[in-house]
């Protein structure tokens, strides 16, 4: 518990990312919600929850929880504030974007590489992060075609579901940066790996499935933004 990363590169960073979206999170009046983004940003990287998720790939999923599912629908807000060329990116990519991520650095060599170094663990982070930012942009932007919306939602959340059962029904542990690390906290690594895919397949997945409750709801009650109203444009920003 004592173990806080006050690496000055990081606190650097970060800073950096709280200065640049500041001025759009008062403009908007969201400053809670920006309080709460770089809270969450420094409960991932510099607090004890990032030293331990270099010994429990349990922690490591709670760490991706954290970033992908509670930080990013809070940030991007404060990036996408405003209209530019990404929005003439097809919903699709975004959605095959953010999902290669997300299963390349959860699977086992891409992983253990990504822990070799600082250079290769930045270069996990910072796309991971920056695909579910855009991802969540998307789904939440109530400016968005509300079936494309639904059908991202719903998507992420069974392609989430998917990893977290592979890594919980795995026949044997997968990740050798945790082989010997897991044992001192009680756990073996399969039961570590096993843990880790629970906390992906529910608690992490659960922001996605209120988001598309959230979009369902609004279509079924805001007539200008339902399932059907523009449907031509929704499936042209799919497929396009």
């Amino acid at each position: 518990m004592s173990d806080w990363n006050v690496d000055p590169y990081l606190l650097f960073a970060i800073s950096l990312v709280a200065a640049l979206t500041w001025l759009p999170a008062r403009r908007d009046n969201r400053i809670r919600q920006w309080l709460i983004a770089i809270l969450l940003l420094v409960v991932a990287f510099v607090s004890p929850l990032c030293a331990l998720s270099s010994a429990l790939f349990s922690a490591r999923a709670v760490h991706h929880f954290v970033l992908i599912s509670l930080a990013a629908p809070f940030i991007w807000r404060f990036i996408f504030s405003r209209e530019t060329f990404l929005d003439r990116v097809p919903l699709i990519s975004i959605f095959v974007f953010h999902t290669t991520m997300l299963w390349l650095w959860h699977l086992p060599v891409p992983y253990a590489w990504a822990l070799s170094g600082n250079a290769p663990y930045w270069i996990m982070e910072v796309p991971l992060v920056l695909s579910a930012v855009w991802l969540w942009r998307e789904i939440l932007d109530v400016r968005r075609p509300a079936g494309g919306a639904v059908v991202v939602s719903f998507a992420t959340l069974l392609q989430m579901t998917a990893l977290g059962a592979f890594l919980t029904f795995a026949s044997h542990p997968l990740f050798s940066p945790h082989f010997l690390t897991s044992q001192a906290y009680g756990l073996s690594p399969l039961e570590d790996q096993q843990l880790a895919g629970l906390l992906m397949w529910i608690p992490a997945s659960l922001p996605f499935a209120a988001a598309f409750l959230f979009r369902v709801a609004r279509a079924l009650t805001q007539p200008s933004d339902g399932l059907f109203a523009g449907r031509t444009a929704a499936a042209s920003r799919l497929l396009r």
